[in-house]
């Protein structure tokens, strides 16, 4: 029952990462954030993003985490920081992790969302389909270790950390530092045998 509730809890994580990742955190993403319990002395990386997350949605405003998102991810012509996987593995966008991702997704049962514009190798897209793979009863153990070795531990680590390099992130800088500790944290997780 305890591994059952570690895995809700990681779904969960997945899908708060997803969240913020897919667009400008909402006015109920950054209340929910606010409203966290605070941590008094966190000692865990994880426990440290999450009481500099909870800081960072008190201390900006929609207005500038638009403009951070806009700036980060989108920009004009591109971003500051590319989300998608493609990138990170071979320096192009729609290269041959993409098809591999594709055909992988296809295979437990995925279908792209009409109207969805991001290729499924984008941060926030990998986020929610480990979400989806956590949860799901039919999904071994064994399937989740390998989709997250082959299409977010590869090169979730490159997008986090050029995050946190740049200058202009201030709330994403803390979704980075949860998200890279959420990564190292799972590839430890998921090197052991359950």
């Amino acid at each position: 029952m305890a591994a059952r509730e570690a895995d809700l809890d990681r779904a969960n994580l997945y899908s708060s990462l997803g969240a913020l990742l897919a667009a400008p955190a909402s006015k109920e993403h950054c209340e929910a954030l606010r409203e966290l319990p605070l941590i008094e002395e966190p000692d865990t990386a994880l426990g440290i993003a999450w009481v500099l997350l909870k800081s960072a949605a008190e201390s900006y405003s929609l207005e500038q985490i638009n403009d951070e998102y806009h700036d980060l991810f989108i920009g004009v012509g591109r971003g500051i920081v590319v989300p998608y996987g493609s990138w990170h593995i071979t320096g192009f966008l729609m290269e041959k992790p993409l098809g591999a991702l594709r055909a992988d997704l296809r295979a437990l049962g995925f279908e792209r969302v009409e109207g969805v514009k991001e290729s499924e190798d984008h941060i926030a897209s990998l986020c929610q389909a480990m979400a989806a793979i956590i949860t799901a009863e039919d999904i071994s153990f064994d399937t989740e270790k390998s989709f997250f070795n082959e299409h977010i531990s590869v090169w979730a680590d490159s997008f986090f950390n050029e995050v946190l390099q740049t200058e202009r992130a201030g709330f994403y800088r803390a979704v980075a530092e949860l998200g890279k500790g959420f990564v190292e944290l799972e590839k430890q997780y998921l090197k052991m045998s359950v």
